[in-house]
């Protein structure tokens, strides 16, 4: 009896607490994000590499700034951002609103190894380079940062401009 109050009770807490993830679309299995779909935000959706109309470099060092940190794009522009790592630390890039990135700054400081994967994010090794391909098709003033526990409260952030054509 004593056995079977233990499996369920651990059953309850495992089912109560459920997982902690940076966004809460993402499902993972073991280590592996299940693909994510192509979702609407409030910053934009997901674009093809086959509409890109134009790409920005964007360099990420370790004095926690992103050169350019400001843009201007026009709405319904579909951009490839190349984001090249020229710091020792791993950088990332992630696109939302400020609010949203909050949150998700908030989480990455709880949990600093979490995984995860959106089409408007890119983690970038040092060395390295990563890719976006995101379409603005709302019209606002929309953030980015890397969210990386430290990285995000030393001030690596920067705004996007999206205009109407």
């Amino acid at each position: 009896m004593f056995r079977i109050s233990m499996v369920i009770a651990g059953m309850v807490t495992c089912v109560a607490m459920g997982p902690a993830f940076a966004h809460g679309e993402e499902r993972y299995v073991g280590k592996v994000a299940k693909a994510a779909a192509k979702e609407q935000q409030a910053w934009g959706i997901a674009g093809n590499a086959d509409e890109v109309s134009q790409t920005v470099e964007i360099r990420m060092s370790d004095t926690m700034r992103f050169k350019p940190d400001r843009l201007t794009v026009r709405v319904g522009e579909t951009v490839r951002f190349v984001m090249l790592n020229e710091g020792r630390l791993m950088h990332e890039l992630v696109i939302g609103s400020k609010p949203v990135l909050d949150r998700h700054a908030e989480l990455m400081r709880k949990f600093p190894n979490m995984e995860h994967d959106e089409p408007y994010m890119a983690h970038v090794a040092p060395g390295r380079r990563g890719e976006i391909v995101w379409k603005f098709n709302r019209a606002g003033e929309f953030d980015f940062g890397c969210l990386i526990a430290g990285h995000y409260e030393s001030g690596m952030v920067g705004k996007v401009k999206v205009v109407a054509s």
